[in-house]
């Protein structure tokens, strides 16, 4: 009982990420044109890694929930550079600050994850990479023989 007691304010802190990051998918996806189409599978898309019921993106959230803080950031920076400033804009980027907010109090609670996870990522990083030496060594032989 008691770590459902725990889980559920991460529970409802992602849920208001998601939230947070599909609401301002749809407005970048309302306003058309290739940069907000863009923009707005690239919201989607994170929305969906961060609660996608697979082992190894549980494992790697919090790198997920940077790479998404990233994005934001970015977002925003490119609308103060380009523009445009009307008022939709204003609401997305009050949404997109609120976003930012949430995903630093997430990391900020689930701090003790960040470090197994980039210990998993440099785990996997080497199978990855010992998989690839291994596929890339008999085709070396077979042109070397040639």
């Amino acid at each position: 009982m008691d770590s459902i007691i725990r889980r559920a304010p991460d529970f409802v802190l992602m849920g208001a990420i998601v939230a947070a990051t599909l609401i301002t998918a749809y407005i970048h996806y309302t306003l058309g044109g290739m940069l907000f189409m863009l923009n707005a599978a690239g919201y989607l898309g994170l929305a969906i890694l961060l609660v996608a019921p697979v082992t190894i993106l549980r494992r790697l959230r919090p790198l997920v929930l940077f790479g998404l803080a990233g994005y934001t950031m970015a977002t925003i920076v490119g609308w103060l550079v380009m523009g445009p400033y009307f008022t939709l804009a204003y609401i997305t980027k009050a949404v997109e600050v609120v976003l930012l907010g949430l995903i630093a109090l997430q990391l900020y609670r689930t701090r003790e994850e960040i470090v197994p996870c980039l210990r998993y990522l440099r785990a996997l990083e080497s199978q990855v990479a010992r998989v690839a030496l291994r596929r890339s060594a008999p085709a070396e032989r077979e042109t070397s023989e040639a």
